[in-house]
């Protein structure tokens, strides 16, 4: 289908997401969050995708909320009550490239996906408090998560952004890239998560991501379950054909 504010292409079996709204700063709309909603749909029903890369066209990644969500008229968020939910569910793990500001609306979506890479010139941050509102698109929740009580708070509450370099020492980025090769390291990145075993990729994302709201015990028990499913599995005699032969896997996905 059309998008009016992304684009969605697969190289191989990666999909690459991008923001494309660059006149108004990738600012996020009523139309984005249906895009993306549409997007992610079409990532999650296509079984040659592997992983996905979100990045974005202009200087910046993403500079908020577009006023008109801010305006009280309509629908909160358009009608998302939780509108990049259907990123972080998605079973393929996303990469994200951070270039130039990556504020409100922006971070919220890249804490969505599961990979930060942060270009040099990146600052990242949730000035909400600023304007006497709280992060809307579950940044609060998920920063904490990230980076810890008191790394989220200082964030929010101080209302503003870190440079690339504090945002890889918090852990709210996975690394730091120059400008210039940004996009390149992130490809490089997904590509390589793309060649893993794709079965136990998604069952790894789904115990890492599910097991953090677990108890210890109840995470390590919900680990081995997915362990003996993925005993079962082509991919996984495949895997130790390959071993044993001394030869790259060829993963099926099943």
């Amino acid at each position: 289908m059309p998008y009016r504010y992304l684009s969605l292409d697969k190289r191989g079996p990666v999909a690459r997401l991008a923001l494309r709204r660059t006149d108004a700063g990738n600012a996020v709309d009523a139309a984005t969050l249906d895009d993306l909603a549409a997007a992610c749909e079409a990532i999650e029903g296509d079984d040659d995708v592997r992983a996905v890369l979100l990045t974005a066209e202009g200087a910046d990644f993403c500079l908020g909320w577009d006023e008109t969500l801010l305006s009280g008229e309509g629908p909160p968020l358009g009608g998302h009550p939780e509108p990049f939910g259907c990123l972080a569910v998605l079973t393929r793990p996303v990469v994200c490239a951070l270039q130039g500001r990556a504020l409100s609306a922006g971070l919220e979506l890249a804490l969505a996906c599961d990979i930060r890479i942060a270009a040099e010139d990146a600052r990242l941050g949730l000035p909400e408090t600023n304007l006497g509102l709280l992060p809307m698109g579950g940044g609060g929740q998920r920063l904490a998560r990230l980076v810890g009580r008191g790394n989220a708070l200082q964030l929010i509450l101080a209302a503003e952004p870190v440079d690339a370099a504090e945002a890889l020492r918090i852990g709210l980025v996975s690394a730091v890239a120059p400008a210039d090769r940004l996009v390149t390291e992130a490809e490089a990145i997904t590509n390589r998560i793309a060649e893993r075993g794709p079965l136990a990729v998604r069952y790894a994302k789904e115990a890492v991501n599910r097991g953090a709201e677990m108890t210890l015990e109840q995470a390590l028990r919900y680990e081995t379950d997915l362990t003996i499913i993925l005993q079962t599995t082509e991919d996984r005699a495949e895997g130790v054909r390959a071993f044993l032969e001394k030869r790259e896997p060829k993963f099926k996905g099943r």
